[in-house]
């Protein structure tokens, strides 16, 4: 123990440059030591990097020092010692909001939250955190904002996408149900309840909707897998911003999949939110796609409200969903977009900005693109009705293969950027 000691004199001996503050605990034998350290001290054991200065005054204010997530950037000590001792009526408090931003710096894709709602309380009881994250998130928008909603498919103007560059069309969302714990937070008994109601629910549709549920405790290895590779069913989660936010929990009971028998509307039960809905098929007329979506969505929440329940929804944040990434339509259109030249022209991600158009791989947000092919979609959620973010992706998508084709040609893209 006093060659320890000894040590951390020598130490501060050596740093004459350093202004460190010490403390020393003796526990078994070891001592601990809390420095702050002069930044012009040119010992390679003071050069570390800071994104910003280690906030200082609580002692359980989380180190976000090397976090990159929306998060990360607005929680302030301040602020921190202002929510974390508030709980929402069922006990979930601001650190297990923050839990999966705290456990995962950041994503070597895209920007991640970094938080989730344990309930559809959360975004009232931590509000002026989730505020400034869903402002930062949803580009611009405000805490007095009111989301339009339009489901009404006949509004959308019809665009051809060219079969040639799209290779499938899809559209999605998630709907949550009201007076339940969001899958974060829900209980066991909970998570049984909301798989009940839903496949009540959906046990209604008829027509081109008509289905059947699959249970994941109940299908065998061999049907699982074969949905996964289908592109139909979600995989157990092994990503940690699902992991460590407590999704994952009692896997797999209560969860599985709807489908219709033609397989182009789906439902997920109980996996990131209580549901995901989902309308896809092979080739380009997304138009059809969002047609079947709106009405198959809207049977849906007929069929929940005629079983006594709704659906969790406010005029501020349109449709409650789990990540504030989701909130208002929770909605994804995108096509699997075959563009090998345009994606390699240094202006693509600037055009994709423009466009308010995101890409991904086509085997999700993890992976990268094959033989040029991307998935493109929309990257507005809350703020726009469905048909305009739907417009917006048959729009952008319609003109990124007027550029495909025209570098195909080996002519200039230049007039047809958007401003």
């Amino acid at each position: 123990m006093e060659k320890q000691v000894d040590a951390v004199f020598q130490f501060l001996a050596d740093h004459p440059k350093c202004a460190a503050l010490a403390m020393g605990a003796i526990f078994g034998a070891s001592v601990v030591i809390y420095g702050i350290h002069n930044r012009n001290c040119k010992d390679s054991y003071c050069q570390r990097r800071l994104t910003r200065p280690r906030p200082v005054g609580i002692s359980c204010f989380p180190d976000l020092v090397k976090h990159n997530n929306i998060m990360a950037k607005h929680l302030t000590v301040k602020l921190y010692s202002e929510l974390s001792e508030r709980k929402t009526s069922s006990g979930w408090t601001l650190d297990q909001c923050i839990q999966t931003g705290v456990d995962n710096p950041g994503h070597p894709f895209i920007m991640t939250v970094g938080m989730v709602a344990g309930d559809e309380e959360s975004y009232e009881v931590f509000k002026e955190l989730f505020d400034l994250v869903i402002q930062d998130r949803h580009n611009g928008y405000g805490p007095n904002n009111i989301h339009p909603t339009d489901l009404d498919f006949s509004h959308i103007r019809p665009v051809s996408l060219d079969p040639n560059y799209v290779l499938s069309s899809r559209v999605r969302t998630g709907r949550s149900i009201r007076g339940f714990g969001l899958p974060p937070a829900c209980s066991r008994a909970e998570r049984r309840k909301v798989e009940e109601i839903v496949c009540q629910a959906l046990s209604g549709l008829g027509g081109d909707l008509s289905g059947q549920y699959y249970s994941l405790t109940s299908m065998t290895d061999d049907q699982q897998q074969q949905l996964i590779d289908d592109n139909f069913l979600f995989d157990k989660p092994v990503s940690p911003l699902l992991t460590c936010a407590g999704m994952a929990r009692d896997w797999p009971d209560a969860r599985g999949i709807w489908h219709n028998n033609q397989k182009n509307f789906l439902v997920w039960i109980n996996e990131e939110d209580h549901t995901r809905i989902i309308s896809m098929e092979t080739g380009a007329n997304m138009v059809r796609v969002f047609e079947r979506f709106c009405r198959g969505l809207q049977e849906f929440e007929r069929l929940v409200k005629k079983s006594g329940y709704e659906f969790m929804w406010n005029e501020h944040l349109g449709y409650v969903l789990t990540c504030p990434s989701n909130l208002g339509t929770g909605l994804r259109a995108g096509v699997h977009l075959k563009i090998p030249l345009l994606s390699k022209d240094p202006r693509f991600d600037m055009i994709l900005e423009r466009l308010r158009l995101q890409r991904r791989g086509t085997g999700g947000v993890d992976t990268a693109s094959t033989n040029g092919i991307f998935d493109i979609s929309n990257s507005d959620r809350l703020g726009l009705s469905e048909v305009q973010l739907v417009q917006s992706v048959l729009d952008g998508v319609s003109l990124l293969i007027q550029m495909e084709k025209e570098l195909e040609q080996q002519r200039s893209i230049s007039r047809l950027l958007p401003q």
